[in-house]
């Protein structure tokens, strides 16, 4: 109960969370079943929260590879994925603009600011359109 009153987790995580603490594998999924059926626990409020709290600083990939290692199934993350993507230009425009808010004057400081938006986890595609922009200063 003190896990789930810190915030939303996964089945999956809070089955390992458990795990050690228990002397058997099914007295864990009992417990899990039994939150489940009483709402106190819940894969999609985990996704939502995970998604509201990174959406402005991560990119899709990942926010989608967090929630696999958390355990949520594709088809929840595949359900959030096209508001993600919806978003994840104007989320590397504001983590760019924070971390640099200048554009960049030679190619190796162009290869940092990319390898920075990359490491967040934004496509390749939104990060040349964060540095084309940048380099015309459409929106500085």
């Amino acid at each position: 109960m003190q896990a789930l009153a810190r915030r939303e987790h996964s089945r999956a995580e809070l089955h390992a969370k458990l795990l050690p603490h228990a002397c058997e594998t099914d007295d864990v999924d009992a417990v899990l079943d039994d939150l489940v059926k009483r709402g106190w626990l819940s894969d999609a409020r985990a996704l939502e929260q995970t998604v509201s709290i990174r959406r402005h600083r991560f990119g899709t990939q990942r926010i989608a590879h967090e929630l696999r290692q958390k355990g949520i199934s594709d088809d929840l993350i595949s359900s959030v994925l096209p508001d993600l993507k919806q978003g994840e230009l104007e989320a590397a425009r504001e983590v760019w603009q924070k971390k640099f808010a200048a554009a960049a004057q030679d190619p190796k400081e162009k290869a940092r600011q990319m390898r920075f938006l990359q490491s967040r986890g934004f496509s390749m595609e939104v990060i040349f359109k964060v540095m084309k922009l940048s380099d015309s200063d459409e929106w500085i």
